[in-house]
């Protein structure tokens, strides 16, 4: 494989553990505790990209990284909902909850809707795959998720049924003609032979 990018998911703040939908709030301390403690386990690579974001930001400090900013990688845009919890908008909007969970291309919150962030990977995702070497990319779950659909070729109403934890490591491969998504996992070493007399 000439190209694989490694897209790490920004660490966790007060508000989305909480959960809130994401506004510019910086990283909870145990994230950035957690963040260092990864320092050293990623590869060399040739092009270290940020999202704008202060958490995400944070996030490639923390990780030891000198990275630049990357306008695709922001974070999907929730408008009037940035900063308020779940619950308390489907409390008083359960309409416009129910249209942004079931249709990729709603924003009642005035933002960008899933579609738009879909575009946006999709984007990136193609520009990349031009791009020998290896790229890490500190960014969002919306990001993360639309970017393994667009790999994938799923309908964007699944990524409602993936999952992407703070400080995930989501790995993509490409020989320069297609994208494969990369399961990562801990080698186990052999146990060692035991030494005869």
């Amino acid at each position: 494989m000439l190209v694989r990018l490694t897209m790490i998911c920004n660490g966790a703040t007060t508000a989305t553990r909480l959960g809130a939908f994401p506004a510019d709030e910086p990283l909870e301390p145990r994230s950035l505790t957690l963040a260092k403690a990864m320092r050293g386990t990623l590869r060399r690579a040739e092009r270290v990209w940020t999202a704008p974001s202060l958490r995400a930001r944070q996030t490639a400090e923390a990780l030891g990284l000198e990275a630049s900013f990357e306008p695709l990688l922001a974070d999907q845009d929730h408008g009037s909902w940035a900063g308020r919890s779940f619950e308390e908008i489907q409390a008083e909007q359960p309409e416009d909850i129910a249209a942004w969970l079931t249709d990729p291309n709603a924003a009642p919150h005035g933002g960008e809707s899933l579609a738009d962030v879909a575009h946006r990977a999709s984007n990136l995702m193609n520009r990349l795959i031009a791009e020998r070497g290896h790229t890490i990319a500190l960014t969002h779950a919306s990001v993360i998720r639309t970017a393994i659909l667009h790999v994938l070729g799923a309908p964007l109403a699944a990524s409602w049924k993936i999952d992407i934890e703070p400080l995930s490591i989501t790995d993509f491969r490409s020989d320069g003609r297609r994208w494969v998504l990369r399961a990562c996992g801990v080698t186990t070493p052999k146990p060692a032979k035991p030494l005869r007399p």
